[in-house]
């Protein structure tokens, strides 16, 4: 467990200067081939992208990533901890702009829990949507009422059980995975990066889950990308500016 320390939201912002851009990439990426490292760094770095071509969904994404992580600076210098107000807000904030017609015509927003079902995998895991708030509801209690301080295997279970629960009608991935460092960052504990290139173990770790709600092989996963996050994270900022 990689420990984090500050006392501001200035020792934040200059520990996390590089990850939030590789964290905002790589987030997106995992779901939207679309997703460029240079558009990410631009909008990050100077709010602007010049000469854009791509779609705008996937700008939005990128300027939605930027929003919430500067929303959320303040809540972790406060250790507020995580509730359903809290969630709502990240996905409002990661979501907004994105939704497409068919789910608006359907009554979905940002911010709000899904109001309909959806298959979201062979075994069709999710809460039925009357039955999301009870229970996230549930889960938030668990997490914030242990005594226990193996804080690695809490955010296992809670991301695990999140992306079980599927709370939204889109961005369940985003929204869990910021709240997974979330999380950790209000314990004193380093963040992560789930790469792209590791999606694939990514989800075969959250399948297990879904199998047989065995969260070792997450927590194995969640360890190994932590440690690749810090330990290559100079590395892989350096390659990606390259094609700068």
């Amino acid at each position: 467990m990689l420990e984090m320390k500050y006392k501001t939201k200035k020792d934040i912002e200059i520990q996390l200067h590089d990850f939030r851009i590789l964290f905002a990439y790589h987030s997106n990426k995992i779901e939207n081939n679309n997703t460029n490292y240079d558009d990410v760094y631009e909008i990050f770095e100077n709010d602007k992208v010049i000469d854009y071509t791509g779609d705008l969904r996937t700008l939005f994404e990128i300027q939605n990533q930027k929003e919430c992580y500067e929303y959320l600076l303040n809540n972790i210098i406060k250790k507020e901890k995580i509730s359903i107000p809290l969630i709502k807000k990240v996905h409002e904030l990661l979501t907004k702009g994105t939704y497409d017609e068919t789910r608006y015509h359907k009554g979905e927003r940002p911010g709000e829990f899904k109001k309909n079902d959806y298959i979201v995998g062979i075994r069709e895991v999710g809460s039925s949507s009357e039955n999301v708030e009870k229970d996230l509801s549930e889960l938030i209690d668990e997490i914030n009422e242990t005594d226990s301080t193996d804080f690695l295997t809490i955010v296992s279970y809670f991301h695990a059980r999140f992306e079980n629960i599927h709370p939204f009608a889109d961005g369940n991935g985003r929204v869990g995975r910021t709240l997974m460092n979330y999380y950790l960052m209000i314990n004193n504990i380093k963040p992560l990066i789930i790469y792209d290139e590791d999606k694939r173990k990514y989800y075969n770790c959250l399948n297990t889950y879904n199998e047989n709600e065995d969260i070792e092989p997450l927590k194995k996963f969640i360890v190994y990308s932590q440690d690749k996050t810090w330990s290559t994270k100079n590395k892989t900022m350096q390659k990606l500016k390259a094609f700068l």
